[in-house]
């Protein structure tokens, strides 16, 4: 039998050492010279660059549970624009579950090719019914009945169970020719306005360079922001 160390350290054998990864960044260098005049336009910029990679709307968020606790997950970006980020979930899930009893929030996208990060930090609120119907139908039908199958964040018994109820839907709602499939009300666009947003270009020796966007008076317009240079 393995014995843990004498600090509680696990034993060797079901420790995973992962302090020899280590890579050098050294793609770019960021200046203050080299940003757009807005937040939003030098994401804009830097999305562009993005776009060819796996996924890149894919972002992880932050939420914090009514007990303090912190968590986290992925989801994807709809759209961003001067007023903020954009995407969509159940309502009824444990991330909405949070941003109602508590909006704040933070979102960071990982660009790992690019040695570079986007992070922001905000209150989050719904979107109105309109433009979640937008979302919604972007969709592709299977994931409109996916979403209606799926009691999200809710355990469930088996996978069978869901590939089911997603069955009997499908037959209810026919092959696609007949009315749309409606939006349910507990599903819907969020919105992320941020008061700070952070551009991280990996750099050499770990001194990145980081350049934050911070709201000091009208969100939106470019010179409601101050832009800062963080330590790494």
């Amino acid at each position: 039998m393995e014995i843990a160390a004498p600090d509680g350290s696990p034993p060797e054998a079901a420790r995973l050492d992962t302090s020899g990864l280590r890579r050098e960044y050294d793609a770019q260098t960021l200046d203050v010279t080299d940003l757009a005049p807005s937040w939003w336009e030098q994401f804009g910029v830097w999305f562009a660059d993005a776009r060819p990679l796996p996924e890149p709307n894919a972002m992880a968020l932050a939420t914090v549970d009514p007990s303090g606790r912190p968590r986290v997950r992925t989801v994807l970006l709809k759209s961003v624009d001067v007023s903020g980020f954009v995407w969509a979930t159940n309502y009824r899930s444990r991330k909405g579950r949070d941003l109602a009893a508590n909006p704040e929030a933070a979102i960071v996208f990982a660009w790992h090719e690019l040695q570079r990060q986007v992070h922001a930090e905000g209150v989050a609120e719904r979107l109105d019914a309109a433009a979640s119907d937008a979302i919604w139908a972007t969709r592709p039908r299977l994931s409109q009945l996916g979403a209606l199958a799926s009691s999200q964040s809710e355990v469930v018994d088996s996978r069978a169970t869901l590939d089911d109820r997603l069955a009997r839907l499908e037959i209810e709602f026919g092959d696609g020719s007949g009315a749309p499939v409606p939006r349910p009300e507990h599903w819907g666009g969020y919105r992320l306005r941020p008061r700070s947003v952070e551009f991280w270009q990996g750099g050499r020796n770990r001194l990145h360079d980081r350049l934050r966007f911070r709201c000091v008076g009208t969100p939106g317009e470019p010179d409601g922001w101050l832009v800062e240079r963080l330590q790494p």
